[in-house]
């Protein structure tokens, strides 16, 4: 995450250009959104038992576990892409190359229409705390199951949208450690409500061939050259300085940030 907000700020200033990143999480970790309680269903007894992570995000949304997936996050500045100033308009320009990726391997995904997992109301509330237990307006979708989770925070005419694109779905796992009300109940829900690209493509994927086809998948719809490169010097002492002064510290983590200048920007609100 402090990654993430470093290359934001740098590509806000002007000072790096539009960058896509793709990682994923060692040792695992739960993502909270921005504004989530952390006594909203999740279990960190669960959590540090498994040795895993727990850290907030700078965007919205619900929680994510990042275990089996690729992780993938877009940096620009709302003048230098198609509908920038929208956050919806943006949502869709970025999603193009994640659904051209997905293409390349033979699946199918589009925009979520803001549905929602089909569920009772006390079932809904079981998995509350799951991001992928409700599929949102700027989530890709496939069979009215969420593929991908993404959110967006704006911060002085830049864009940072990350999300998560699981290859592989534990059920057990995700409501071991986002159990809700009822892990029974949340468990039925996530498995009706979300979808790893294994499942979607009827095979196994490894991570770096999704992480190839995405990466072509963006060059391709967004008709730029992608060269890879590493972080700036600014980039890893600014990335040093918020995971010590923010992300790693109790105060950001296990209480409810205030807003600051940082806008999320989440586009089922």
């Amino acid at each position: 995450m402090a990654v993430d907000e470093a290359i934001a700020a740098a590509v806000a200033r002007g000072d790096r250009p539009p960058t896509l990143r793709l990682y994923g999480w060692r040792p695992p970790a739960v993502s909270l959104g921005y504004f989530q309680p952390l006594d909203e269903g999740i279990d960190i007894a669960a959590i540090n038992a498994r040795g895993w992570d727990l850290v907030r995000r700078p965007t919205g949304g619900r929680a994510i576990l990042h275990a089996d997936e690729l992780t993938y996050s877009v940096c620009a500045r709302q003048d230098a892409i198609r509908g920038g100033h929208s956050t919806m308009e943006s949502y869709r320009e970025i999603s193009r190359g994640i659904i051209a990726g997905l293409e390349l391997l033979g699946g199918q995904v589009t925009l979520g229409d803001g549905a929602g997992a089909h569920s009772s109301a006390p079932a809904e509330g079981a998995a509350r705390p799951i991001c992928f237990a409700k599929t949102a307006r700027c989530d890709l979708q496939a069979e009215g199951r969420k593929v991908v989770g993404s959110a967006q925070v704006r911060r002085e005419g830049g864009i940072l949208q990350h999300g998560s694109i699981p290859i592989a779905i534990d059920l057990a796992e995700q409501t071991a450690v986002m159990p809700g009300g009822d892990r029974r109940v949340a468990s039925q829900v996530l498995a009706g409500a979300a979808m790893s690209v294994s499942e979607l493509l009827g095979r196994d994927v490894s991570y770096e061939e999704l992480a190839d086809a995405v990466a072509r998948g963006f060059a391709e719809a967004l008709g730029v050259a992608l060269r890879e490169g590493e972080l700036s010097a600014e980039e890893r002492a600014t990335a040093d300085c918020l995971r010590a002064d923010k992300y790693s510290t109790r105060e950001w983590t296990r209480e409810r940030p205030a807003v600051g200048s940082w806008q999320s920007a989440r586009a089922d609100h």
